[in-house]
């Protein structure tokens, strides 16, 4: 069956930003209008002219800034007016700060959560009253391989990841008589912004294709094709599950 989105309507967090570019202008190229929620000034307008060449699909954005959550919850409710309920939400954005556990903060540990996993709450629970009505929705949590265990320096993030997944299964277990499904996808290590972080460039990624069955690094189309899998209507009978995407370097 194919991954046809078109009709659909998708609120994608983090949008502009890592996979996100790329990743919207695929759902958008299967039919999707995507309602992509970005606060970076410069990759906005890199994916509002890069949506120009997409001839399927529509591009929504709003700027808002996920650490103010009620001021993301009100713009949500305008966007929710204008599109008429959200049939997808893909919850993608993430801070990713580095640096031994010590010296974090609790306001550090706060910012993440609240960026990670507390934006997300608002966003299903802004979504779920259409969805419910609908009787159908779709529910995509963005974890990451970090969660195996493998990274030093970045607790707060992975303890972020980790709350992703278990509301997965939480949320799936109790939205499901209402033709909702929720499930995650643990990308591992892709070339992104994200893995500036990283001291040796050329190091890391020697690591990373050492650490892989696949020999090769991750692309946008490895997580996109999985987001419209989970997206469309062929999963429908799959919920309450995380698919790692992570060309074999953590097996489960």
């Amino acid at each position: 069956m194919a991954l046809d989105l078109d009709g659909k309507v998708i609120l994608y967090t983090g949008a502009a930003g890592g996979l996100g570019q790329q990743t919207t202008l695929q759902l958008m190229a299967r039919g999707a209008t995507v309602v992509a929620v970005d606060n970076d000034p410069a990759k906005v307008a890199q994916l509002k002219a890069a949506a120009e060449g997409v001839s399927a699909g529509k591009l929504i954005v709003s700027t808002s800034d996920l650490s103010q959550l009620e001021g993301f919850r009100a713009a949500l409710r305008v966007l929710l007016a204008q599109v008429g309920g959200f049939d997808v939400v893909i919850n993608n954005a993430a801070i990713y700060p580095s640096k031994p556990f010590e010296d974090y903060t609790i306001e550090d540990h706060q910012l993440v959560q609240r960026v990670n996993v507390d934006a997300a709450i608002v966003a299903v629970q802004e979504a779920l009253p259409a969805m419910r009505a609908k009787g159908f929705g779709r529910i995509v949590n963005i974890s990451s391989i970090t969660i195996s265990g493998e990274w030093a320096n970045l607790s707060p993030y992975v303890a972020s990841k980790g709350a992703l997944v278990g509301l997965t299964r939480a949320w799936a277990r109790e939205f499901g008589p209402y033709g909702i499904t929720v499930n995650a996808i643990a990308p591992g290590a892709f070339p992104t912004d994200a893995e500036k972080i990283h001291p040796d460039p050329e190091g890391y990624t020697r690591h990373v294709l050492d650490s892989q069955a696949i020999k090769r690094r991750g692309h946008v189309g490895d997580i996109a094709h999985a987001i419209a899998f989970f997206a469309a209507d062929a999963a429908g009978f799959i919920t309450g599950q995380t698919l790692h995407v992570n060309g074999g370097w953590v097996m489960s």
